[in-house]
């Protein structure tokens, strides 16, 4: 159908008026267009990546069985099982490190690196990150590797040339080439949880994953990480993680660090849409409107307040939630931040120092004994905790880490919020143990859950 509309419309114009004259090539440069010196210099960092875990599963007469099988779930024996992935990496140090996607290592017990020129490495996971999709490894014995530098992807543009490379089905190094058709979408568009992403046409394919989206330069631009599909190929939407996000968690993985330093905003926003924009005398709606504050958080130590519109960080635009957390997470811990916001109609500018989440690790409390709350650990909401679990901002109290044993069989869950216990506001472990500790005849507790109470009632 494509073909049909441009072979129409090549026949209306050379109807209607008279053929445009045509440039003759005047070099062989111009008669030889081709991505060739780009793929050159890029393709030999790209690399394959083999990787291997044992995982451990129920054996059961019924496993089988397509109706016996659901009630015999967790029954019998464990059996070892080796689950093995194929996905692809680019090598952005000639000392070995190598990037590549979460869901293409896992939890790998057995990393194999292969390279375009055919040599093999063993790899080590230095630091991973399943929330961001992100893996740094490190080759052993790897010196002088052919690697990428990062190319800025804050300047790249929609319509901006970019090639994709990588082993899509396993088949071999594959190049394809495209566009960027989009350089801020968010996790919502994706059909993810969060994130922020670059979006191409260049075919992405399963394999691919982990792959280079290399602009014209022979920079990384991106990782490539997934795709919008109904049949399970690529149909010209693939998203990339940008550079500079990628950037940070090498940065970091070479410093030493085997989990990623989170910048903690400690504030929930909401969008500024059509309705919203009107209300705050907005034009045109943008920014992100700042709905509630953690007391310890970076930006309420700056003079931020619920109400202010965040409208860009270090002059980049804040049009979202994820945009916003990405902004944050490429300057990384210890940056100061220049925000420029509205408040009441008026433009304000002012620094925020970013920071990890305060405070030290919540220590976990289990209660045991014969209480019907036996099994349980808990430990006091700190911003930690908050971050790590993603919770609401304005979260306090208790939150269930573990429902086992009696607890679990009375419907407590993991990530249960402890309100009140037979009628006292519950505020931390020590106060909540010593009540459990003293006994009672019986137990009225309040739970949030999800953003709704629950009520749970039950005799000792």
């Amino acid at each position: 159908m494509r073909a049909f509309v441009l072979l129409s419309l090549c026949a209306s114009l050379a109807l209607t008026g008279p053929t445009p004259a045509q440039q003759v090539p005047a070099s062989d440069t111009e008669i030889k267009l081709s991505y060739a010196p780009v793929v050159r210099q890029s393709a030999p960092a790209v690399v394959n990546i083999y990787a291997s875990w044992v995982t451990e599963r129920h054996a059961s007469p019924f496993a089988n069985d397509p109706f016996f099988s659901q009630f015999f779930e967790g029954f019998g024996q464990t059996m070892p099982r080796v689950e093995n992935s194929l996905g692809s990496g680019v090598i952005v140090d000639p000392a070995g490190i190598v990037v590549s996607n979460y869901h293409v290592v896992q939890e790998a017990t057995d990393i194999r690196v292969v390279l375009a020129d055919r040599r093999e490495f063993d790899g080590e996971v230095l630091l991973s990150d399943r929330e961001a999709d992100i893996a740094v490894i490190r080759l052993d014995q790897a010196e002088d590797l052919p690697a990428l530098a990062f190319a800025d992807s804050e300047a790249a543009e929609v319509g901006d040339l970019v090639l994709a490379i990588g082993n899509p089905f396993g088949v071999g190094q594959t190049v394809s080439s495209g566009i960027v058709s989009a350089t801020a979408r968010t996790g919502a568009a994706t059909r993810q949880r969060s994130g922020y992403f670059i979006q191409t046409d260049a075919p992405i394919n399963p394999g691919n994953s982990g792959g280079a989206l290399v602009d014209m330069s022979g920079q990384l631009l991106g990782l490539n990480t997934s795709i919008l599909t109904r049949s399970g190929g690529s149909n010209g939407i693939g998203f990339a993680i940008p550079a500079n996000l990628v950037a940070q968690y090498v940065e970091q993985a070479k410093a030493g660090r085997d989990s990623f330093a989170r910048v903690w905003s400690g504030i929930s926003v909401q969008q500024v849409d059509a309705g919203l924009a009107q209300a705050l005398g907005q034009a045109v709606p943008a920014g992100v409107l700042v709905s509630e504050m953690h007391p310890e958080s970076p930006f309420a130590a700056a003079g931020l307040q619920a109400g202010d519109v965040i409208l860009s960080v270090d002059g980049l635009p804040v049009h979202a939630g994820d945009a916003l957390e990405y902004r944050l997470l490429t300057l990384g811990a210890g940056a100061v931040a220049t925000i420029e916001l509205l408040r009441d109609g008026k433009s304000e500018t002012v620094s925020v120092a970013l920071s990890e989440a305060p405070g030290d690790e919540a220590e976990p409390v289990r209660i045991e004994g014969r209480s019907p709350l036996a099994g349980l650990i808990v430990a006091d909401i700190t911003p930690q905790l908050i971050d790590q679990l993603d919770l609401s901002v304005g979260a306090s109290g208790l939150i269930v880490l573990r429902a086992g044993g009696a607890s679990a069989r009375l419907g407590l869950r993991t990530g249960d919020i402890v309100v009140r216990l037979n009628g006292q506001d519950i505020t931390d472990s020590v106060q909540f143990k010593a009540m459990i500790d003293r006994g009672a005849r019986a137990w009225d507790m309040q739970l949030a859950r999800s953003g709704r109470l629950l009520r749970l009632r039950v005799r000792n």
